[in-house]
């Protein structure tokens, strides 16, 4: 029987293997070890618990109020009238809101990767068929999931955009957390490059450059005050007041304005910043 000495090739071998195997197994348990690199690139938030109740502005009035929902005031600007709606709205009297001059809304079409608003045929087509001009918009959770699993999600399910001169590019409903950490748990830089994703995302699906809808409270608490959408993505902007007020930083002017949550027949109003042929005009792209 061969003796085994120091430095033998067998007992070289079978070291290598023990120290090989005593490694694989460290780094495995670290991996699973909470707070670790492994974990934190996996961990999601779960799916939302309530999306029937979050649409644009639903976390805003809870946040920084709605200051009694004051008409604005006239202005020689020229404004087309607009409302938004989603599921908490159920079947919409489109022929009623049409007739008191409004021209244009955008419906809540997703949330997530896992909500449809289950109203959205009768909101996005009911409204095309009374005469406006519509568009689709996402409720953002960016700790559920990437920005661009969100942007495929929403094009795939009712949010996507079509030459015809009726439909509006998507927006993207960026506003405090319904569901804990009122950024999401993200930091700034984290946040702007989740909404990097998505829009690029978005406008390599369908072409266009998506809306983004915030506050400006919200944006500087959870951007940082970013500068990086200004100058590509159209503003809407909501302020339940009798101006638009202050705007995020990189933007010399807003497109919509979300100016009350307690209009006539659903609620939300909003006015478009310019003539109707202008509206046309962000609707043919």
């Amino acid at each position: 029987m061969p003796v085994l000495r120091s430095g033998s090739p067998h007992r070289s071998v079978r070291s290598r293997a023990t120290v090989a195997g005593t490694l694989l197994a460290t780094v495995s348990l670290l991996v699973g070890l909470p707070g670790t690199a492994g974990a934190a690139a996996t961990a999601r938030a779960p799916e939302p618990r309530h999306p029937e109740l979050d649409w644009a502005g639903s976390q805003i009035a809870k946040h920084e109020g709605t200051k009694g929902g004051a008409l604005p005031s006239p202005s020689l600007a020229a404004t087309v009238e607009g409302v938004d709606v989603s599921s908490h709205n159920g079947n919409v009297a489109w022929s009623t809101l049409w007739n008191s001059g409004v021209k244009f809304a955008y419906v809540k079409a997703t949330e997530s990767t896992g909500y449809t608003n289950p109203f959205f045929a009768q909101q996005y087509n009911g409204s095309y068929n009374s005469g406006m001009i519509r568009g689709a918009y996402h409720f953002a959770t960016p700790d559920t999931s990437s920005g661009a699993a969100q942007a495929n999600y929403f094009v795939d399910h009712g949010g996507g955009w079509s030459k015809d001169g009726k439909t509006l590019p998507g927006a993207l409903d960026m506003e405090y957390n319904p569901y804990g950490a009122t950024c999401y748990g993200l930091s700034a830089a984290g946040l702007v490059n989740w909404m990097k994703d998505w829009f690029a995302t978005y406008k390599a699906r369908t072409g266009r450059d998506a809306v983004v809808y915030t506050s400006t409270g919200w944006w500087k608490q959870c951007t940082g005050n970013s500068g990086a959408f200004g100058g590509i993505n159209p503003l809407w902007i909501p302020r339940y007041g009798s101006s638009v007020g202050e705007l995020p930083a990189g933007w010399g002017f807003h497109t919509l304005w979300q100016y009350t949550s307690t209009g006539p027949t659903v609620g939300d109003h909003n006015k478009f910043n310019g003539a109707y042929d202008r509206l046309q005009a962000l609707a043919d792209g």
